[in-house]
């Protein structure tokens, strides 16, 4: 699986004609507190129930709030549903807040 940092996907989003699908496997309540725009909410608890909605062809970004529950999303997405196109945002919404936007909340 490929990892992606936040300033990188910030860029990439920029550029992307075909933007990739922001997959935020956080509780509820994580992405009620902040979230990158844009991005689907999908708890990680969820994901084996709900996966078959998504498109395993699409690129896919998982974010979490530091990247380790995103890590596991990511490798299951791609080891057990044959997603090929799955990157993983290092650092999750913490580093988003950090290096791209400041007036993010934090947790």
């Amino acid at each position: 699986m490929r990892q992606i940092s936040a300033s990188e996907l910030n860029h990439y989003l920029t550029k992307a004609a075909h933007p990739p699908l922001l997959l935020d496997v956080r509780e509820v309540w994580e992405y009620e507190r902040c979230r990158i725009e844009g991005s689907l909410l999908m708890p990680m608890g969820n994901v084996r129930g709900e996966a078959h909605v998504l498109d395993p062809d699409r690129e896919t970004v998982v974010i979490c709030h530091h990247g380790i529950r995103s890590f596991s999303v990511a490798r299951f997405l791609e080891n057990e549903l044959g997603f090929t196109n799955v990157l993983n945002l290092t650092g999750g919404v913490a580093a988003w807040a950090r290096e791209v936007d400041s007036d993010m909340p934090t947790y």
